[in-house]
């Protein structure tokens, strides 16, 4: 048994974010499954998943493509065409039907990519191979060569992040997340070790930072600054990513909260210093997420909101195998135990049928 929440836990309480009324403070973080259609259409079987984790506070998608180019993994959703907002519709009704909310995270790999997923040219700030290999459909493959984007492509790539909102609010979604971490593309060029661009957007802190303001402004004029999120990874080396001059993130938070956004979820660990210096540069919603493979302990968790560091948390691996985590940890009862076999791709196995307590 585990140590249950008091019922006066600060975790437990409700909470204002944009347009978002939070019953409790307990998000379930977003987490690649590549359980889509080949096609990158998301299907009964993923609505079937995110309508057992409703109760969460909030419930974030797994990175999905705003453009077929964006894809980063064999399996992953995409938002793009009218088969895939179907399919999100159908998911988001899922949702709903059991009472929960639902944002779909905007993800787009950029160099973290491969020719054979996408079948063209991954694109990046800077013409810069990220080291290591991606799981393809023919297995693990050196990521592929990426081209520089054009500064006057940049547009067309802000417009499809755009286009990909619209479709998730038209699909019934609350809002969405903007994925500016994990070394995808947002993050390389906030990242001075990936970002080797001479133009407005590389350089300085303030041209690094402009595409993911540029990006959230253009995204909150479209559905509305209180239905968007970001997501941030400050310092954080996942998918080669380097980070000398994490100032860059006063300039994205400072600007952030001029936007208005709803929320912005950074995952760090807890004592790094990074996470006080976004609490004083962000006025808005601030939610924590410890980050890959972190136990994430809910009297830490608990302590980190009541203490005024955050205001929220958001949870990955423990909702991926308890469905009904916030009743566990409510509770005090034993959780599942994630199959980490079964986290990329498969069928229902090690997804859909993580037993509740009811069960």
């Amino acid at each position: 048994m585990t140590t249950s929440l008091k019922q006066n836990s600060t975790l437990l309480e409700p909470l204002r974010a944009g347009a978002f009324s939070l019953p409790h403070r307990i998000l379930m973080a977003p987490l690649t499954r590549n359980r889509a259609d080949r096609d990158g259409t998301p299907n009964e079987l993923q609505a079937t998943y995110y309508a057992q984790r409703a109760q969460a506070g909030l419930v974030i998608s797994e990175g999905s493509q705003p453009s077929a180019v964006g894809q980063g993994y064999p399996n992953t959703p995409g938002v793009h065409t009218d088969a895939q907002q179907n399919g999100w519709a159908r998911i988001v009704r899922s949702v709903r039907d059991e009472g929960g909310q639902f944002v779909v995270q905007l993800m787009h790999a950029g160099r973290i990519s491969h020719v054979d997923t996408t079948g063209t040219q991954p694109v990046a700030p800077s013409a810069v191979r990220a080291a290591g290999q991606i799981f393809t459909e023919s297995g693990m493959q050196a990521h592929s060569d990426p081209r520089a984007l054009d500064t006057d492509e940049i547009a067309s790539v802000i417009a499809e992040f755009v286009d990909a909102a619209r479709r998730s609010v038209a699909a019934g979604a609350d809002g969405v997340e903007l994925h500016a971490a994990n070394g995808y593309l947002l993050h390389q060029f906030l990242a001075d070790g990936v970002n080797q661009r001479t133009d407005r957007y590389g350089g300085d802190p303030e041209n690094r930072a402009r595409f993911v303001l540029d990006t959230a402004r253009a995204v909150a004029n479209e559905i509305g600054a209180d239905r968007v999120g970001v997501r941030v990874s400050p310092g954080h080396p996942f998918n080669d990513v380097s980070e000398t001059d994490l100032s860059v993130y006063d300039v994205l938070a400072t600007g952030l909260g001029e936007i208005g956004i709803a929320y912005l979820h950074v995952l760090c660990e807890a004592d790094d210093p990074v996470l006080a210096k976004l609490r004083g540069a962000f006025p808005g919603v601030l939610v924590f997420n410890s980050g890959f493979g972190a136990d994430s302990d809910p009297h830490e968790l608990e302590q980190l909101v009541k203490d005024g560091r955050v205001d929220a948390v958001a949870v990955g691996r423990k909702f991926l195998a308890n469905p009904d985590l916030v009743d566990r940890w409510t509770q005090g009862a034993e959780l599942n135990e994630p199959d980490q076999s079964t986290f990329y791709g498969g069928d229902h196995r090690g997804y859909t049928d993580y037993p509740k307590l009811t069960e």
